[in-house]
Order: structure tokens, then sequence, then C-alpha cells
């Protein structure tokens, strides 16, 4: 649902026309140069601009063909239908037919028969429109035409010119396209006729009696009627209404007398028709019990209806109301009775201007009856101060003798600009606006409430003389400042128009950017504070006084602050060293502006600004009212990388939104950490030009992106660092081609949360309800039941906020924490709590635990007894701690094949069902494995689950499961379990999707389990082809075995060629050259794996890392290789490691593969640092991060965990993170707290904050030559730190913490029936 406010009709007696075309209500009018269709209070069908007139001047309906025709001063438009079968009509142009020269500007339009135009100026003219405009006949006026209208039957024009007090009747002769003549007799009438009305009939082709209504200055309500057929006149005067004496009030008040009368005709044709729709209303009612059987204004309507009369009903301003029936028009001998009253009642009022000019007082009144419209009868207002009004009303009711409160109702309001939108502003609340034309013009606007909160009521109107610059609403659209080039100026919108109550001048610096509102100390104030920015970093700031007695201020007793006013109140200057491209306030979305005490941080944004290199700041303020001054604060600042960006807008949510100098690319920024959350290029054909920003009440971010026929609703989203998914989501796509052909001006949200969309002189309003069928709500996989009516505000509420407990999401970040054992309880619960679910039945979201479960720091063991591990709320007794954990999780998984749980979507349901698995699957193995191995496990089992589901998704496993491997102490067991997936046949690709080249730490075992690699590459096919295997036997330096794969290798016919040089030896140059050349000329062939392996033949392991690097794009391979060929303590893996890891991981911001690398190098104290400092300030030519590294998935919260452990494990990580400050630690957890809550973890986010110890501060400052003692930076002394400080290790060795190799474990085979077997890879 939407309204519409489809713009400003025209001032004129024929703006609006009414029609009945193939069951279709059409309504039509002219605004501006535009022609409005529509077929409902909120149904707009096409709109029709006129790019090469000012303004149309004349409109009207052809019931029987649908055409429309328009008049400018210049040209006739004629308009026909098409697409009424396919279920969508518009109107497209047939043909133009140029105006006469020297024509006046007033023109009468009017169809009759045959598709016939008449067109009534100084002159009558009747075209034939079938084909092509044929003029068939013409006829000059001795006075220009106001008004001249066919008859039902198109035999009879009845016009009149302007000031005329004769209605000039031309009746029709003959009719042809050769032959058509008419001649004509006069109707006299004592004053000037001010509308006339031709009866309808209830055929056109038989009219058996016309009847003409006409009404004149004298305020009579003339019948014309064919009393007397062979009379030379044609129609006499058969009756009279006075409309001054047919109101008589009971109570009459002299004070407020009421001299104004309007009338309209209803035709017996549609007041029949009217009649039988309210009966069959009525007998429905009662068989539904809603209507008690005495109906008496029904009886009386059906009593009145009896005799087919016409009705005349007749209005003052007051609200009264008389009506007449007409019965037995024409006949010769009138009775008394022919004229009956039907209802002389009050409290019908319509919307009448109050203050208004006497031109823009008239009211024309015009009826509409049946069609698709959802009342029997509608009314349409044509009040000529610019509005319409559509009046919906019951005929029984209306014409109800007994007292009624309210008999008719304004079902819409249509009205608007009569010029292009180029700006809409919202107040602060916005519950008003103010939208302004290229003319300056401006409108302003309150929202409606209750039952009419999709409408704006139009509240004053602007004019003003002055280039319009920047405006601001105060007091909920009371005042509006407005800003020009050179001065300020105050409006007073209480009455309309709006009246200039006080300007300022000014002379600054700069090109003038925004007006932006300054925080005050107190909301409830008369005092307003006002600010523009230049771009040369200048500014003015202006006070701005406001009556008590505005919107909501209490009064006071000081009468001189009855007046508002403005003056300047100080000038001041940025204090920023970038020069300033432009500077626009913040998008309030919902929230008042506020002033903390202390000037911080933490204050409210106010203002955004960004320069040409696209440096996004965002400002507070504070006033100094002692010292007439302001002090501007920078309270964030994020370095986004774009260059020359075209537009911005932010929020007061801190997110903030950048186009490209292209208009093509939108990235959103979270302004507190500085993180990139949505990154996305439109094409060329979709130019951005505006963004608006609103909120939910739990300031959950919306973001409208303006184009030019579209605007696109994005909103926020959780973030998921597990499956990567999108930040920020698109919800909804409003198109607005089809309603205009204008392009959008300008947009903005609502207090309420509906959209406000400027194009052309028109303004639609959308609401909040989603179309749950719409692709782009199916693909956030809502669940099925909360599909049903979601408004905007529920849809990204439920995308946003906490988890329930068992959500995937939320139980795989419980066990990087390392909370498995709640984990554990939660599937026990789950399960519990689903055995006896239904449908109807709600499920508790904590599944029966507390915060305090998860707050209370437990310190877990793997090598303790199971009753030891259970932390307090597991002691409790509860039957269902005796079912084992397997049996558990298959019961628990059968239910979530049959039922679906409320708070989770199908899709969600599913990786639960997964989650379920692999914990119960790892918990039999808990005992013989560390808690990295567990986390390596569980997401290698997930990985591998979901690559099933989607083979052509399949991807490597990511850096930060190789990171829980590789500090792992148990990757014996995982090397078994990862190589029982794969049946034992691991290929290459099935080591790089799980990592293994990388985690692995003991070189033998790396060596063995790549020599198993070259086994299985060389049988993965039935030839069996060396080549398969070359790389990885050359690798582990056995060219033998190589040798004798060759002499196998019969079939192959490089076979012989390839076993002569391979007997060769290769430490002799020659053959080291012959390698060379056989590597280059393989390159040339793009055989690259072959290539590299005859590198390493020839000895040269920096070219074959450079191929895998660069020709084959696999860096696990080059590292696989490297640390096979010369062990971790070579140079090449050592510059591999620094010249492309190392600056790898800074452009993309990945910490997890930088602390790896780190480690790998010996250095702890890096490897721990990098996981909060940016890694590129860690490099001696660390690499700017591009757009990527700024991504919010570049800071995973699992990393905090990391740094927790790895934090103590040895005299070089505590000396790492000592070298963090304080500071930096305290902002890294809670920037990680603030992910967790944007996860919908808070339960994690505050078991975060309560129990993060942060490392000891030395009371006094250590000197140079006497370094702090790490271990006293602890606060709680361990044994098990590592001293590897002494001397510098190898990776080999300080993975070990000693200086020498750990002793390897004996890895026994399971029996087949052992609970290895069951892990399920």
């Amino acid at each position: 649902m939407r309204a519409i406010l489809p713009g400003k009709p025209q001032a004129r007696l024929q703006a609006v026309c009414t029609a009945q075309w193939e069951g279709l209500g059409l309504v039509a009018y002219i605004s501006g140069n535009g022609l409005v269709i529509l077929n409902g209070p909120n149904n707009l069908l096409q709109t029709i601009y006129h790019e090469d007139c000012h303004a149309l001047l004349a409109i009207t309906i052809d019931e029987v063909t649908g055409k429309i025709a328009t008049a400018s001063s210049t040209e006739i438009y004629v308009y026909r239908p098409y697409g009424k079968e396919e279920g969508l009509v518009k109107w497209s142009l047939q043909f133009i037919i140029p105006r006469q020269e020297q024509e006046p500007e007033d023109v009468a339009l009017s169809w009759g028969t045959d598709e016939e135009l008449l067109i009534g100026t100084n002159s009558l003219r009747l075209f034939q429109t079938a084909a092509d405009d044929v003029e068939i006949w013409s006829r000059k006026l001795p006075k220009s035409v106001k008004l001249a209208t066919f008859s039902y039957d198109a035999s009879l024009i009845a016009s009149t010119g302007r000031y005329d007090r004769l209605i000039k009747l031309w009746r029709r002769q003959s009719s042809g396209a050769d032959d058509t003549r008419f001649d004509y007799t006069y109707l006299p009438h004592p004053t000037a006729v001010t509308a006339i009305h031709w009866r309808r009939s209830h055929t056109r082709e038989q009219v058996s009696n016309h009847v003409l209504y006409s009404i004149c200055a004298d305020l009579k309500v003339r019948i014309w009627a064919a009393m007397n057929p062979h009379r030379v006149q044609g129609l006499q005067l058969w009756a009279e209404i006075d409309m001054q004496t047919s109101i008589q009030p009971r109570q009459p008040n002299p004070e407020l007398p009421s001299q104004d009368r309007f009338a309209f005709i209803i035709d017996s044709q549609d007041f029949s028709d009217a009649t039988a729709t309210a009966v069959k209303r009525a007998k429905k009612l009662r068989a539904d019990n809603a209507l008690s059987k005495e109906h008496h204004a029904l009886e009386h309507l059906v009593e009145i209806a009896k005799s087919s009369p016409d009705i005349c009903v007749v209005l003052d301003r007051r609200g009264h109301m008389s009506a007449w029936g007409l019965e037995n028009i024409g006949s010769k001998a009138r009775k008394s009775t022919d004229i009956f009253s039907i209802a002389h009642v009050e409290n019908v009022f319509l919307a009448f201007s109050k203050g208004a000019t006497l031109a823009a007082r008239n009211v024309q009144l015009v009826t509409l009856c049946g069609g698709q419209t959802q009342v029997p009868f509608t009314l349409l207002a044509h009040h000529f101060d610019g509005r319409i009004e559509w009046l919906g009303c019951r005929l029984d009711k209306l014409f109800d003798p007994s007292p009624q409160t309210e008999r008719i109702c304004t079902k819409r309001l249509w009205t608007g600009h009569d010029g292009s939108i180029k700006k809409i502003v919202r107040s602060t609340s916005g519950k008003a606006v103010i939208s302004r034309t290229n003319d300056n013009d401006a409108l302003v606007w309150r929202q409606g409430y209750g039952d009419n909160d999709l409408g704006l009521t139009l509240y004053s109107s602007l004019n003003c003389p002055e280039h319009i610059h920047r405006s601001w609403l105060l007091h909920e659209g009371d005042f509006v400042v407005i800003l020009h080039h050179h001065s300020i100026s105050l409006w007073d919108a209480r009455h309309s128009p709006a009246s200039k109550v006080e300007s300022a001048s000014f002379d600054v610096e700069g090109q003038l950017t925004c007006l932006v509102q300054l925080p005050e100390a107190s909301l409830n104030t008369m005092v307003v504070h006002l600010a523009t920015v230049t771009t040369r970093k200048k500014g003015v700031v202006w006070t701005v006084w406001l009556p008590p007695d505005s919107h909501g201020i209490p009064k006071v007793q000081d009468s001189s602050t009855h007046v508002p006013r403005l003056k300047e109140f100080c000038t001041f200057d940025l204090d920023i060293k970038d020069p300033l491209a432009f500077m626009l306030p913040i998008d309030p979305a919902g929230s008042a502006t506020w002033t903390s005490s202390s000037l911080d941080t933490f204050a409210k944004d106010i203002a955004i600004s960004y320069t040409s290199e696209g440096k996004l700041r965002s400002w507070t303020a504070a006033l100094n009212a002692d010292e007439s001054a302001v002090e501007w604060f920078v309270t964030s600042t994020v370095d986004t990388g774009v260059d020359k960006p075209s537009l911005a807008s932010a929020s007061s949510t801190r997110k903030a939104a950048l186009v490209d100098a292209f208009k093509t690319g939108l990235s959103i920024w979270d302004m507190r950490s500085g993180q990139l959350e949505h990154n996305d290029q439109y094409g060329d054909v979709n130019i951005i030009q505006d963004l608006d920003w609103s909120s939910t009440p739990d300031d959950q971010a919306l973001l409208a992106v303006g184009f030019p026929h579209k605007v696109l609703i994005l909103a926020q989203m959780r973030y998921d660092y597990l499956s990567t998914g999108p930040a920020w989501a698109p919800i909804r796509e409003i198109y607005i081609k089809g309603s205009t052909p204008h392009p959008i001006g300008d947009s903005t949200w609502l207090g309420s949360g509906n959209l406000l969309i400027g194009a052309g002189n028109q303004l639609f309003v959308y609401d909040k309800i989603v179309d749950s069928s719409d692709d782009m709500v199916s693909d956030l996989e809502i669940p099925v039941h909360k599909r049903e009516r979601l408004n905007l505000f529920d849809l990204v509420t439920y995308l946003n906020g906490p988890l329930p407990l068992f959500h995937p999401q939320f139980l795989s970040q419980c066990i990087l924490a390392g909370k498995l054992l709640q984990v554990q309880q939660i599937i026990r619960n789950l399960h519990k709590a689903l055995r006896f679910f239904t449908d109807e039945d709600e499920l508790d979201s904590f599944v029966s635990l507390s915060p305090d479960d998860f707050i209370t720091h437990i310190q877990v063991n793997s090598h303790v007894g199971k009753q030891e591990m259970k932390p307090n709320y597991i002691n409790s007794v509860d039957e269902e701690l005796e079912v084992d954990l397997e049996d558990v999780a298959t019961s628990l998984n059968d239910c979530l094949t049959k039922v679906s749980i409320p708070q989770l979507s199908s899709q969600e349901q599913m990786h639960l069902a997964d989650m379920v698995e692999c914990v119960s699957t790892v918990e039999k193995h808990r005992r013989s494995m560390d808690d990295n191995a567990i986390r390596y496990l569980l997401f290698f089992r997930q990985h591998m689950i979901r690559t099933s589901q989607v083979p052509s998704h399949r991807a490597d496993i990511t850096y930060r499961e190789i990171i829980w491997a590789f500090h792992s102490d148990s990757q014996d067991i995982i090397v078994d379990l990862v190589s029982r997936q794969f049946q034992g046949r691991m290929l290459w690709e099935h080591a790089k999707e799980c990592g293994i080249f990388m985690w692995m730490t003991d070189l033998t075992a790396l060596r063995a389990q790549f020599e198993v690699i070259a086994r299985n590459e060389y049988t993965k096919t039935d030839e069996k082809n060396p080549v398969d295997c070359s790389l990885y036997y050359l690798a582990l330096r056995k060219k033998n075995v190589l040798v004798g794969l060759w002499r196998m290798a019969g079939w192959n016919r490089e076979q012989a060629s390839t076993q002569r040089l391979l007997s060769n030896n290769f430490q002799e140059s020659r053959w080291k050259t012959a390698a060379l050349k056989n590597a280059y000329a393989l390159l040339g062939k793009r055989r690259f794996g072959y290539a590299a392996a005859f590198f390493l033949l020839a000895g040269n392991l920096q070219d074959a890392v450079n191929v895998c690097l660069h020709q084959l794009r696999d860096l696990q391979l080059a590292i696989a290789v490297s640390r096979v060929y010369e062990g971790d303590d070579g140079l090449v893996l050592r510059r591999l490691l620094e010249d492309k890891v190392l600056p790898q991981a800074a452009s993309e911001g990945n910490r997890w593969l930088a602390t790896w690398a780190f480690w790998m190098l010996g250095r702890r104290d890096m490897a721990v640092r990098s996981l909060i400092s940016p890694i590129h300030t860690l490099l001696d030519r660390g690499q700017a991060p591009n757009m990527e590294a700024k991504s919010y998935l570049a800071n995973d919260p699992a990393l905090v965990v990391l740094y927790k452990q790895l934090r103590g494990k040895t005299l070089q990580t505590l000396k790492g993170a000592s070298r963090v400050s304080p500071k930096d630690e305290w902002e890294f957890v809670i920037q990680n707290a603030r992910l967790y809550d944007r996860m919908g973890c808070d339960l994690l986010a505050l078991d975060l904050v309560c129990n993060w110890e942060f490392l000891v501060q030395p009371k006094e400052l250590p000197s140079k030559e006497e370094p702090p003692d790490p271990r006293k930076l602890l606060r709680r002394r361990s044994s098990l730190v590592v001293d590897d400080l002494s001397s510098p290790k190898s990776p080999t060795e300080m993975k070990s913490g000693l200086g020498r190799a750990p002793p390897q474990k004996v890895f026994e085979e399971p029996e087949a029936n052992s609970l290895l077997d069951n892990f399920g890879f």
C-alpha cells in the first residue's frame, strides 16, 4: 500500500474529469505540465509529462473509447489507451492537434460520439480522431468560450463564454465527415453562468429527453428541458432551485455567516446504481448479523429511488446540506411534487480553505459512481487553492434524516507541487518534511496519525524570492530556516502561506556546504543554534529564538520572547589540515540532537565531512555561551581510500555511506571501528544520486539508495565470519517508472518508517510492509511463519539482534570460545524441549539456561575426569545427563527432520543438525585431543558436509581453522582423521583443501605425508603417469623412486628421453643447465607443474616456488615444496614468507595468515602483535592495505581467543603482548565485544568483557638496559611459560618450545570398532 500526492491541480473549470470506462472508474486531472490518471484514492495508473509546454489548461475523457484529450496554450494532445486486456492499462500519444494562431488561452474540450472531439476557443472546431485529426466542422465565435460540452448523445452542444449570461445551444442538423452542420439558439440567464451539466441517460444512442443543468452567479440552479420540442428554442426552463434559501440552518450563527453555496447533480442512472449497491451491502450485513433488521435510512433511500429522480445537492461551508429530488423533468405541466425535499441535514464537512483569496475559495464538485472504487458513491471536491478531495460516503447515510456525526469522510487529499521537486528535507523526528522545486517554491508537510499515518497533510506553503540553498525545519515545521548564498532567513509556517520573520546577511569565504543544528544542553528550549560550514573550513553560527507558544514549549511571562528572532552568534574555523570537499548533517534517523557533559567520542555526531582522498570524519560540537564561541570535535576518522567521492551520507547510528567518483560504486562503513561493511558496484546504467538513512527502534540501520527511476533499500545484517555472509543485503526495490516517467528528484524517510519519494511534481509514500514473495526476501531465509506479514522494522530486527542459543552461529562461536560443555548442554536442553513440541508451542530461546552459565569462568582440562569438567549448572540432577550425548544427538536430529523450529529457517535447521552431529562425534575423542584440535575437526567436518551438499562451491578451509590445527598438540590424531575423510587416498587437492602442509609442524611426519601425496598422485589414474608425481618426489629428493616409476611407463612416448635425462648426475653444472632448459621449455608449453619439477631437478628451489606462486597460483604448494625440500630453516621459505605471505596478509588484512607467517619466521612476539595491530605497521616495507583489508571480515572475534591463548604461552609472546599498549588492548577487547554483539552473540560479548584479564603494567618504567621480566606481566603465575628468549630458534624448535625436537608420539592403529572409526568421515 502507498499514498500518493499526485501534484497540485490547476485552478481551472476543466482541470478535473471523471469517467466510467469498461468497468474502471477513472479520475484524471492536470497539474502543471503533467497529466495524472488514477482509478482510486491510492491507485495511480499513469503520469504523462509534456516537456514542451509550461502548463496544461483543460482535460476530458471519452467514456466510450477511454481516450483522453488535454490542451496547452499551443497544442491539443490526444491519447489512446492500451493494455486493458493484459490488466495493465496505459495511455500513449495518438497525435497532436496544433492550435490556431491568435487564439486566447482559454480552451474547452468535450468528446462526442464516434471519437469526435470538440475544441472551443474563440471558435468551435469539431475533429474526427478515429484514425487521424480530421476537422469536420468549425464556427467562429464573437466571444471566447469558457465552457463547451456535448450532450450525452452528442446531438446538442452547450457553450458559454467568460462572464456570459447566455448559453448558446447548438443543435446538430446533419452528421458526417463531409457534411456536419449545427444551428443554435440561446438560453438566457439573469447573471453570468458559472457551470453547466448534461444529464446522463441509460444509453448513449437513445436519449428521449435532454436535460441541462446550469448554475449562475445568482446562486440558483436552473433545469432546462424540451417541454415543447416544436419551439425554436429547443430547451425551455423547467424549474429552478434557489441555493441560498434551500439551506436554512436550525441554529443560525450570525458570527459565522455562510453565503457561499456549492451544488452538484446526481443523475438518475447513477442514483439508481448507488441505491442498488447500498441494498446489496445491507443484505450481506444482515446475513452476517452485522445489521439490524430495521434500517430506516436505507428504506428512506429505496423509497426515493422508486421514481428514479435526479438529485440536486446543495452545500455550504458550515456543514449544512439540502438535497432535492427532481422527477418528471420536461413534463409540460409541472406538478408541485415534481421537486421534493429529500433531506436537510448537518455535519457534511468538506476541507474548505480558510483565509484564501476569492478565486481560491471556489470549489467544483464532481461525482463518480460505480466502477472499481471502494465505495458505491464518490464525490470529488476540486478546491481552486490547489487541492482535490476524494470523499467517500454511503447515500443512505448521507440522506439519513436522523442526526449523524459524520456523513461523509475524506479518503484522500490530492495536492502538491506544480513544478519538479528538487529536494526533500525532514525534521529531526521525521514527523514533518519540506519539499522544494527548482523555482524555489516550498511546501511543508506533516505526517498523519492513526489510520492516516501513510498520508501527508499539507501544513504550509512558502514562496521564496531568493535561491534556496539549504533549509532546516524547527518544531515539526512550525518554523523554517532557509540558507541563501549570502543571507539566512527565518520563516513562520504556522499559517499558509508562510511569512518571512527575519533575515540576516553574512560574508564567509568558500562555498557553502550545509546547514546543521548544533546540540543544546536541553531539549525543551526556545533557543536553537544553526551553523553553516564552507569548503574553506570556515563557518557561521546563528541563534534562533522561538516563541513559547509553539510546539510544546511552555509559555513564559516575558513578552519579548513571543516574536521569533534570528541573530548571528559567532564565526569559527575548523582545525583540520586536509582540504574539505564537503560537509553535511547527520541523518538523525529518529534521534534527537543532544549534548553530553564532556566533548569526547561518546558525544552524539551532528555532521560528517569528507575529503577528495576519501577521508571521512564525523563531528560533534559544543556551544560556549559565555564566550560566544563553538568548539568542534572529531569523534571518528576513517580513511576509506575512495578517490574523489561524489556523494556521502551518515546516520546517527555511526554508519556512513560513500559513493565513488563515477556514481556507480557504494561502500558502507562503520565509523566506530573504521570497518568496511559493504562494497558494491551497480553498473554504468545505475547512477546513484541519493542516500537516506533510517533505523529501527533498537538502532538497526536501513539505507535507501536512490537511482533515477528506483530506490533500493539495504538492511544491515548480522556479521557471519564462518560462511563470510554479507553484512548488508537488499530487502526491497521500489520502481516508480510504471507510475511516472519523470526521474526521482529526492527521497527521505519519515519518522514512522515510511519512505517518501519525490519525482516530477509528485510525492509517493511507500509503507513499511514487505512483500514476502519477493526474491530478495526469499533469499534471506526467513522462517516460514515470519513471512505472514512483515514490515521493514520487523524484518531488520529479525536479521539482527540476539540469536537463540541453539542457532548454528551461536553454537559455532561458543565452540571457538572454548565453551564446548555449554554447547553440549544446549543440545541436551533443546532435545528435551523438542520431544513433545507442537507448532502451537513457544520455544524458549535460552532453552532453560541463564546468562550466568556463559559468563562464569570455567577452567576445562582435557585430561581430568568427566565429572570434574562439568560446570555448576550440569551438576544439577537431571535425567537427561544419564543419556549418552550420541543418543541425544541422534534423537535430536530425528526431531529436527520432523519439527520446524520457529526461530530458524530451513537452511539454519539443516546446519543445526550438522552441528549436533559434529559435536556428538567430537565428544567421543575429547579425552585424547586438545581444544585446538577439537576446534579444527569440528569446522573441518562442517566444511566437508557443506561441500558435499553443494559440490559446485567447493573451496579450501580457511586460515582460521589452519591456525587452530597449527597450535594443536594432537596433530597426529588430526592427520589420521583427516586422512580417513579421503579414504586414505589423499591427493594434493585434498591436502590443499584441509591445509595440512601449513599446520603440520613435525618435519618428519610432514615429509612422510608428502610422500603419501606423491604415491596417490601417481596412482590416481589407471595409466599411472610419472609426470603427475614428479614434483612431489623431486621435492622429497627421491629421484631414484621417480626413475623406477619411469621405467614402468612404457606406454609414455617420453619414457626413453626422460630416463636418459634422469640417469645423469645433476650435481654437475651441464646437467643442471639441461634441466633448466627443459624447465623453461615446459613453461612455454604451459606444463607448469612439470616445469617446477625440473627446476627442482636442477636444484633451483626458488624458481620452482615462483612457478607454484605465479603460474599455478598455489601458495600452499609453494610452502609445502619449500618445507619438504629444505626444512623450516631454509632461506627460500624465509624469503617466501617475508616477500609474499606477509605482504599478502597485510594487503588483505588477513591476521590469521600473518600470525602463522610470523610464527614460522621465529617472531612469536610479532605473531601476537599481528592479532591486534595493523599488519602493515609491523612490516619494514608494509604495503598499503586495500579495500579488502578494511573489511569487517579481517577482524574475526575468534582472534581474541587466539590472542588470549598465545599471549602467555612463551616469553616471546609475552614480550610481544607487552608491546601492545593497554589502550590498544582495551579497544581490541571492546571491538571484539561489539563484533559478538553484531553477530547476535551477546552472551559471549558479556563473557568477554567480564572475564578478560589485562596484563599487569610495571609500577616503574624499566630502563633500556633492563627490560621488564615478561613473566611478571601475568596476573596468575604459570610454570608452563616457555623460555624462548635465550637464543634464536628455528621454527621447528620454537614450535616445541625446547632446543631439541620433541619425541614423536607413537600412534597405534585403532580397532575396527574403535570410536575413531565412528567419526563419520
